[in-house]
């Protein structure tokens, strides 16, 4: 017979375990009864409404001390809203039942949805810990389920395309999964990636590749793995990197793995190649590492590891798994849609190997025409080019003030009107070229062909009050210069003859952009739905949801900057130049040796929304009147009698807006109000003599180069 010591000693044992709570659907219930909701909930516990999900659909459990409090609330209401009218699960005791609290009015027992219940113990999703099974089919948290269905689960990657691992080894995967991840070393978390996490996503492309899994570290991640929590030096820390010597990368090489050229700094890629067509390679991300940019991805660092896997897989789902900054997510987009190479039969062995992809960009690197280059590339140092370069920038223009009317310096608002995505815009049915170009001297105009030109525009008149839709600084052109395509028909268009000089062309074009522009719109009009901007809104319901969008779901709003971030750092990265201090004029350097470097096709973008900006501010004249104070990029300024754009913008007697001119909606390449209380050029504005108590609003960032 156990002695007394040894039943005190198990009693103490069973007191000092973890508390048990009750069942999930019990801890929906009894906080559905006391009426608090998930958010409510969640700020008392001091976590993410998405960990209170968590926990009331079984995926996962809190910890102490969280645990111990959120067992208290539980019993609490436990006492207050019993269960009734569900099975007992142990037998009732003789005692006469307690009645029920004469104040419950509501169901006893609300139900739990079908699509909510936890999965059976007995067949859990593989690699998922036991305390947390993985969440059945469900219908998607998101409200853009109703707007696109969702892809269906590749069943080699069950568990979705990334996970954000924690410091106490859970990994927090999209929907609200959690897997367990019992590792130690990078090495170690490598082979798991590939082998047990059921992690990755399906190509894009029936010629392209499957996306590698994307591990992103949380600080106490990163520290367990043997990584530095930050890194420190005097670079900007994007470009930081660890030394050769680190442990982490002794232990990286030891196991026979490899790092990429630009080694292991936020973004690393740890891969062993290829074997037949089977990948080798996992992507990493260290959030504490500011691998998240704040300007692409506001706030999403700070989030819980569940909610950095929200947003990151909503963004993997609707655009591509991150490999990297934004920009170059937006660049690795293009070619994962048009993959340069496809399987073709060899004629003469009957045999399929790897052939040219046509509408893609190839696989090798192609050299620009010296025009078309940056001042510091090797075709132009080393061929002494000095005849000057093409020039196709965003605008960056203000109204000199002596051709303002007194009429316009006595309204009492300047209003922005930023335009949705207006270089993803540009970049639909863009022809651009596909080969390398050729030069010809004195050639016909055909604006059908994509190309570098030089001609002299200086003779075409237009109205001083707008900007020049040939030059980014929005003054009339003083001679020959070099011209993208786009800016050259434009002057045709306004009627003006034009007779190159000379011209590099591309005999092979295509719509290149095509695929990448329909996807980011796609993303982008998706997402402003779910914020609540859809394309159903009224003018001024769709200024009055722009006004709270970002509010309404902080998750969602970084995925959307990060969007608008792929747009333009992608675009940017085709002229992407040379970094470090140590560079020379005329070397060469690592962005040239991708077939993606292509400052044709980035000129081609933003002449096309030049063009497209200018003829909008030309009929916004003709049908109202009215010319803009000033253009940064993608935003205008005009005077305006009130603070709303309905204020002045064109509308038809049947409350229609007038087509040709802006226009107010979320589809991009229409026009939103945005707050611009912070840029130095609506200061120049008031300087340049416009009423410093006049209230501006409007704006927007210009185009960015890349990273």
């Amino acid at each position: 017979m156990a002695s007394e010591e040894e039943l005190f000693a198990n009693i103490d044992a069973l007191l000092e375990e973890e508390p048990q709570l009750p069942p999930p659907a019990e801890r929906a219930r009894l906080r559905e009864a006391a009426g608090i909701t998930q958010v409510r909930l969640a700020t008392a516990l001091k976590t993410s409404t998405q960990s209170v999900k968590n926990y009331e659909n079984g995926r996962s459990e809190p910890k102490s001390p969280r645990l111990e409090a959120y067992q208290r609330l539980l019993n609490g209401w436990a006492a207050k809203y019993p269960a009734h009218g569900t099975p007992a699960a142990a037998p009732v005791p003789a005692a006469a039942p307690q009645p029920a609290p004469e104040t419950f009015t509501g169901p006893a027992a609300p139900e739990v949805p079908a699509a909510e219940t936890v999965a059976p113990a007995e067949a859990p999703a593989a690699p998922v810990a036991p305390e947390r099974p993985a969440r059945p089919a469900t219908s998607s948290r998101r409200p853009a389920a109703k707007k696109a269905a969702k892809p269906a689960t590749d069943p080699r990657f069950p568990h979705g395309p990334l996970a954000v691992l924690d410091g106490d080894g859970s990994a927090y995967g999209v929907d609200g999964i959690v897997l367990d991840c019992p590792v130690t070393t990078v090495p170690h978390l490598v082979e798991w990636t590939l082998k047990e996490s059921g992690l990755g996503a399906p190509k894009l492309h029936r010629n392209g590749k499957d996306s590698d899994p994307l591990i992103v570290l949380t600080a106490s991640a990163a520290v367990k793995l043997g990584l530095p929590e930050r890194l420190e030096g005097h670079e900007q820390r994007r470009s930081l990197r660890l030394p050769e010597d680190h442990p982490v990368i002794k232990q990286v090489t030891k196991a026979k793995w490899q790092l990429t050229q630009r080694g292991f700094g936020p973004w690393a890629r740890i891969y062993r190649r290829a074997t037949g067509n089977q990948r080798q390679c996992v992507q990493l991300a260290v959030l504490s590492w500011d691998a998240l940019d704040e300007r692409s991805w506001p706030g999403a660092s700070e989030m819980e590891p569940a909610d950095v896997a929200r947003v990151l897989g909503i963004y993997a789902q609707r655009v591509i798994t991150p490999r990297g900054s934004t920009a170059v997510s937006g660049l690795e987009l293009m070619t994962a849609l048009r993959p340069p190479t496809r399987a073709v039969q060899d004629k003469e062995t009957g045999n399929w190997v790897s052939g040219h992809n046509p509408g893609s960009l190839g696989t090798d690197p192609m050299d620009p025409a010296p025009p078309e280059a940056r001042p510091e590339h090797p075709v132009v140092v080393h061929s002494g080019w000095t005849g000057g370069f093409l020039n196709e920038e965003a605008y960056q223009w203000v109204r000199d003030v002596s051709l303002l009317s007194d009429e316009e310096c006595l309204l009492p608002w300047a209003v922005g009107l930023d335009l949705n995505t207006a270089f993803l815009a540009a970049a639909a049915r863009l022809t651009v070229g596909l080969s390398a170009p050729d030069h010809f001297h004195a050639p016909t105009f055909n604006p059908k062909i994509p190309g570098s030109w030089l001609v002299d525009l200086s003779h075409v008149e237009l109205d001083p009050r707008l900007p020049s839709p040939f030059t980014p600084t929005g003054e009339r052109p003083t001679g020959p210069a070099w011209y993208q395509t786009h800016t050259v028909a434009y002057a045709q268009e306004l009627g003006y003859n034009v007779a190159p000089i000379e011209a590099y062309l591309r005999r092979e074009a295509g719509a290149y952009l095509d695929p990448w522009h329909d996807r980011l719109k796609n993303a982008y009009v998706d997402t402003l739905a779910d914020l609540g901007v859809t394309k159903d809104l009224t003018d001024l319901e769709f200024l009055a949801a722009m006004e709270q969008h970002k509010q309404a779901d902080p998750a969602l709003a970084a995925v959307l900057a990060a969007i608008k971030g792929t747009v333009k750092g992608g675009i940017g990265k085709l002229r992407e130049g040379p970094q470090g201090k140590q560079y020379r004029d005329g070397e060469t350097w690592p962005a040239l040796q991708r077939p993606t470097w292509r400052p044709d096709i980035r000129a081609a973008v933003i002449s096309k929304a030049r063009v497209n900006m200018h003829r909008k501010l030309s009929n916004m004249a003709k049908m109202t009147g009215l010319y803009p104070l000033a253009v940064l990029s993608d935003c205008v300024v005009y005077p305006s009698p009130g603070a709303s754009p309905m204020d002045f913008l064109p509308y038809a007697t049947s409350g229609k807006p007038q087509p040709g001119g802006f226009r107010l909606g979320p589809t991009p390449g229409l026009a939103k109000l945005e707050g611009v209380q912070e840029m130095a050029w609506a200061v120049d504005l008031m300087e340049q003599g416009l009423n410093p108590a006049r209230h501006i609003k409007g704006g927007d960032a210009v185009l960015d180069e890349g990273e």
